[in-house]
């Protein structure tokens, strides 16, 4: 089903972005034709804003892309929905949302005064792909090849396993944390990402 941008006089249909993990509303912003098509072809939500009168890609100038997991269309074919990955705060003020309360703790507090979710790191892991930070690990390791982060994930998974049998608590916390991060590096290094992954195990589950 597609979008019917013709149903409104000024050929805009609403937004609502979600967060693909959290369910989360982010934010509500408006698309025309251009926008939409835009949108599908990168992977990476952009609006038509109507202060600019032009189209405006969240995130071009504070870096906080949405990135599209997938896009739903209402029954009357006037409203979109869209699931994403937020890169930082959604809302110009610094919350997480738009419909944050002004309370609510803001992205730019320290990573102690708010609870850090693997969903976190997934994102962080894959700003520092899209970014080519040469000084990131994250980085240099993509950058040798996807029989190397394999590798590095058959590593950390032995030594796991063995913390898991003859380790101390404490050890086997520490490297279980490792092999959840190059798991992760790895999805990024095939193309995907725990989303899929959630929707391979709703597939085992139903």
């Amino acid at each position: 089903m597609e979008p019917n941008f013709s149903k409104n006089n000024d050929k805009l249909l609403p937004v609502i972005i979600q967060d693909a993990t959290s369910k989360k509303v982010l934010m509500l912003g408006y698309m025309n034709k251009e926008a939409f098509a835009k949108t599908q072809a990168e992977n990476r939500v952009t609006f038509y804003s109507r202060s600019k009168q032009r189209l405006w890609t969240k995130g071009e100038s504070s870096n906080n892309f949405l990135d599209v997991v997938a896009i739903e269309i209402d029954c009357d074919q006037d409203a979109i929905l869209i699931h994403a990955n937020a890169y930082g705060p959604t809302c110009h003020i610094g919350t997480v949302s738009c419909f944050d309360a002004v309370t609510e703790t803001r992205f730019r507090e320290s990573e102690t005064e708010k609870a850090f979710t693997i969903n976190d790191l997934e994102k962080i892991i894959q700003q520092r792909i899209d970014d080519k930070v040469e000084s990131s690990y994250t980085y240099s390791l993509i950058q040798k090849g996807i029989n190397k982060v394999a590798q590095k994930v058959g590593e950390e998974a032995v030594e796991t396993v063995i913390d898991a049998i003859n380790g101390k608590e404490e050890d086997f916390i520490y490297e279980a944390g490792d092999l959840m991060y190059h798991y992760l590096v790895l999805l990024k290094a095939k193309g995907f990402s725990l989303a899929d992954i959630e929707k391979e195990l709703a597939k085992r589950h139903s």
